[in-house]
């Protein structure tokens, strides 16, 4: 199990931009073995997978943010990032990271939330028009 905590969340406007940080607690060698993922929740929804990244790098984004969010990790750092672009009131909503031992490789890209043992604590973004 790994502590994770998320920053970069607040407020812009419409085309704007924000950075989410999600980074160990403390420092673990074995970062670089965990899939993982962002998923957004907004009231009354159900949490939505937005992008994942597995152990050897690979990528998804769902098709909401494909183009516009990108998921990256330094694994030196234990942090995991999601620089997030032309951003829309669409994008509101609370951001969690997550991570798993589960999956590596490719299996780690059609992870869902049921599958991710660690999580953050949230960080919210706010898209006003």
């Amino acid at each position: 199990q790994v502590q994770l905590v998320e920053s970069g969340g607040g407020s812009v406007q419409g085309g704007g931009s924000l950075r989410l940080s999600c980074a160990a607690s403390e420092y673990t060698a074995t970062w670089s073995t965990y899939c993982m993922a962002w998923f957004r929740q907004a009231p009354g929804k159900e949490r939505q997978k937005v992008a994942g990244i597995s152990t050897d790098n690979r990528t998804w984004y769902a098709n909401p943010v494909k183009g516009r969010f990108s998921i990256s990790k330094d694994d030196a750092k234990n942090t995991l990032y999601l620089q997030m672009n032309s951003l829309t009131p669409e994008d509101t909503a609370m951001y969690y990271c997550a991570a798993t031992k589960r999956f590596k490789g490719q299996y780690c890209l059609i992870a869902g939330h049921r599958d991710f043992d660690d999580w953050g604590q949230g960080t919210q973004v706010t898209v006003s028009p």
